[in-house]
């Protein structure tokens, strides 16, 4: 089984992330509400795709996708964040994430983005 790592602030959007994941197939799902828990969560469960949302207290997406990819440098990260956020996106691109996911988005993007990110080598 899958492992994901859910990465939002808001409990809402984690819950959404979650339960549309969950609607055709089956993930272990673990989730964190800031970059600090994320980076501990990942070291502790060793996910197979983390969604990570940007802003966030703490520390934010792009620091702790920074941090993730520092210990592990074939982790596959989806940032979930906002439009008018593209400078952010950009740099995390750079940093090295898989794919991007723009709020608001459709049930039916988030499923096709992680199956095929789980899909890479």
């Amino acid at each position: 089984m899958k492992k994901i790592l859910i990465v939002d602030d808001a409990k809402l959007m984690r819950n959404i992330i979650k339960q549309t994941l969950l609607e055709d197939q089956e993930y272990a799902i673990f989730e964190a509400n800031n970059g600090m828990d994320a980076v501990e969560s990942y070291k502790t469960n060793q996910p197979d795709l983390v969604t990570m949302d940007v802003t966030m207290e703490h520390k934010n997406g792009l620091d702790a996708t920074r941090d993730i990819l520092s210990f592990d440098q074939h982790a596959k990260i989806i940032i979930v964040t906002s439009l008018g956020q593209e400078k952010l996106i950009e740099d995390c691109i750079k940093a090295g994430v898989k794919d991007f996911i723009l709020k608001p988005f459709t049930k039916e993007h988030i499923r096709k983005t992680v199956s095929r990110v789980l899909q890479l080598n």
